[in-house]
């Protein structure tokens, strides 16, 4: 079964700093239909003019990553890390016993627009930790390179949560087929262009959980990037 989550219907706020789709409950959206898929808990999409960003604030017992689309993102943290992050800079950070942490434009000029996504970890109470790494784009494109994964395997960021995290930039015409063991799920999420989705088109923005398919085929209808979630 193919569940859409148009990019329409997700909760939205335009904070003129900050314009906000949350796929998820999140703040000040809460909705009781989607709180969560598995333990994918939040999926936003943000934009944040220049100059701005999130003043220091905390979270516990959450693996968090942060995907970069266009922009310059900087990072810091109670932990001493920092970072900046362009686009093909993935994020992770356990939050675990707890981190303070704050995210700005890093660009007097242009606006940044990133993916900020939440998993819920396999158990609470994880030490704090941090890492970044870059994933080339000509390793990304017409194939899917590993973002995130339980074991860390391939050269991907490790997380504490069986999901395993892929994307893809497909160019018109091009296809991908990722099959899905018993049991487990899928939730994919389209940050640019246009794809089919197990036939269903889908466009920038949309999201679709899968679930009782055994594969996740992917037909781009336009040049796309695409993420997919491989969860428990």
């Amino acid at each position: 079964m193919l569940t859409v989550r148009p990019a329409a219907q997700r909760g939205h706020f335009d904070f003129g700093w900050l314009d906000t789709s949350h796929s998820f409950s999140f703040g000040n959206y809460q909705d009781p239909a989607h709180d969560q898929f598995r333990t994918l808990r939040v999926l936003n999409e943000d934009r944040v003019q220049p100059g701005q960003g999130f003043g220091s604030h905390g979270h516990r017992d959450m693996e968090i990553l942060t995907w970069v689309l266009s922009g310059t993102l900087a990072h810091e943290d109670s932990a001493g890390n920092l970072g900046t992050l362009v686009p093909g800079d993935a994020q992770r950070m356990t939050a675990g016993t707890g981190i303070r942490h704050s995210e700005f434009n890093g660009s007097s000029k242009e606006t940044v627009h990133f993916l900020q996504i939440w998993v819920l970890p396999e158990r609470a109470g994880l030490k704090p930790a941090y890492d970044q790494k870059n994933f080339p784009l000509a390793d990304r494109t017409n194939r899917y390179t590993l973002l995130a994964s339980h074991d860390g395997r391939d050269g991907s960021l490790q997380w504490h949560q069986d999901v395993d995290l892929r994307t893809t930039v497909l160019e018109g015409g091009r296809a991908l087929d990722l099959p899905l063991q018993p049991g487990r799920a899928a939730w994919v999420q389209v940050a640019s262009g246009r794809v089919e989705v197990n036939g269903t088109a889908l466009a920038a923005g949309d999201g679709a959980a899968l679930t009782d398919e055994d594969r996740v085929a992917l037909l781009a209808l336009e040049t796309a990037e695409v993420l997919v979630f491989d969860l428990a």
